[in-house]
């Protein structure tokens, strides 16, 4: 599922990263955690607006590599009716957009990141509806990486993230930049 939603996007040329706990995965192992059934993403505030402009409610049919060609799975891409807001207008916290299996009902939550014209850090401050505040330079220029075997990106400051929300001991059990 990570797979097709990450060549998806990029075919679509949407700006998506690796977020929570897909990021502190792709710190541990390059993967997604195991047992780890809340996959999070977070996509470019234009990228929001595209698949809220093109693509929502859309099933991509994506090809099962390794598999026959006539093997198949079906997403399907829906975002929140308050996707493309800026506050948080929905009191349950909704993620933004979920990319879905329609077999299995698993998905992955989709947040777009937003600059935050009224937060109290000041300019290149940015946020998502899950509550993370990041500054911009933490963030962009994106990195280019790969996750569970496809492109994937990751920010710029990936270690200073995942200390501040896991702390430093997470990333000590193992992994790739540990």
């Amino acid at each position: 599922m990570v797979r097709a939603y990450l060549s998806t996007f990029n075919e679509l040329g949407i700006e998506t990263w690796l977020a929570h706990d897909s990021l502190l995965g792709w710190w541990l192992s390059g993967q997604v955690l195991p047992g780890d059934r809340d996959v999070r993403m977070q996509v470019s505030e234009p990228g929001i607006f595209d698949l809220a402009a093109y693509y929502n409610m859309t099933t991509f049919s994506i090809r099962v590599p390794g598999q026959p060609k006539s093997v198949r799975r079906k997403y399907q891409l829906e975002l929140s009716r308050f996707a493309k807001a800026r506050e948080q207008s929905d009191p349950a916290g909704s993620a933004d957009g979920r990319w879905i299996d329609t077999d299995t009902g698993l998905y992955i939550d989709m947040y777009a990141v937003r600059y935050n014209l009224t937060h109290p850090g000041g300019r290149g401050m940015m946020s998502c509806k899950d509550g993370g505040e990041f500054r911009d330079k933490d963030l962009f220029p994106l990195q280019k990486t790969s996750f569970e075997g496809v492109p994937a990106k990751i920010p710029h400051q990936t270690r200073e993230l995942l200390v501040a929300e896991y702390g430093a001991r997470a990333l000590k059990a193992g992994g790739r930049n540990g």
